[in-house]
């Protein structure tokens, strides 16, 4: 955290310019079209969607759990470990197994945070009570899980692993987009939420994930900034130790 408060004083605040009002239309938009298309059929449905015990079983790899308790063990790993009895090889791969853990837990752990702060404010009814309540009931701040819809937390955490994988591996990014966009459409088959609040919720997760790497290429974390676009990834952010 020294380092952090160091390098925020020593460095200005200067980022790519990133075309964020694009993105922004570009999700409500999609998120809007998944709602007037997709909502209502998937409310009528509810229940009746074959393989649902699959996707049951594969749902519950878009908790959070998955990716925020293995990146605080390694933070809590790194703060016992002395830094100062390791070789420089050593010592760099802690480094950078250690911004990772810090990258995940803020774009999954900060993108977590916001997404379930928006579900009470909204208030939207989730498609087992469509019957009841149909496709667009809000209940602000009812603080019931039957109105915790809107956005999709686990499409969230989905989101945010995209953004983070998005920025590792580039030249990967459709490979990581149809994992996660898989995992976060299983909210909907399970019947916990309707397509618009699973795309809502993904594209608010990348989005953390992708402001955590530009103010991480600020830091000179993983990554270096660069004139305009995503910041790129440093050559010495290596995960496994060279064998020279």
């Amino acid at each position: 955290m020294r380092i952090v408060r160091g390098r925020f004083a020593a460095r200005p605040a200067r980022y790519p310019n990133i075309a964020w009002p694009v993105w922004v239309v570009v999700w409500v938009l999609l998120t809007a079209a998944a709602f007037v298309r997709l909502d209502t059929p998937a409310g009528l449905v509810h229940g009746q969607w074959p393989g649902a015990g699959v996707a049951e079983f594969l749902t519950q790899f878009a908790l959070g759990g998955w990716y925020l308790i293995p990146s605080a063990l390694l933070l809590v790993g790194a703060n016992l470990t002395d830094w100062r009895s390791l070789s420089r090889r050593s010592r760099m791969l802690v480094y950078n197994w250690t911004c990772l853990a810090f990258l995940v837990l803020s774009a999954v752990g900060l993108s977590g945070l916001l997404v379930n702060v928006l579900k009470y404010a909204v208030g939207r009814a989730r498609p087992p009570y469509f019957q009841d309540f149909g496709v667009l009931a809000l209940h602000p701040f009812a603080f019931d899980a039957r109105f915790a819809g809107f956005p999709s937390g686990h499409a969230t955490t989905m989101g945010a692993v995209f953004g983070v994988l998005l920025l590792l591996f580039p030249r990967r990014w459709y490979i990581a987009l149809v994992i996660t966009a898989c995992l976060a459409s299983t909210r909907v088959f399970v019947g916990a939420h309707y397509p618009s609040d699973t795309v809502a919720g993904f594209g608010l997760g990348c989005a953390f994930a992708l402001a955590c790497g530009l103010v991480f290429a600020r830091l000179g974390f993983i990554f270096r900034p660069t004139p305009s676009g995503l910041p790129v990834r440093k050559a010495s952010f290596r995960l496994i130790a060279p064998d020279r």
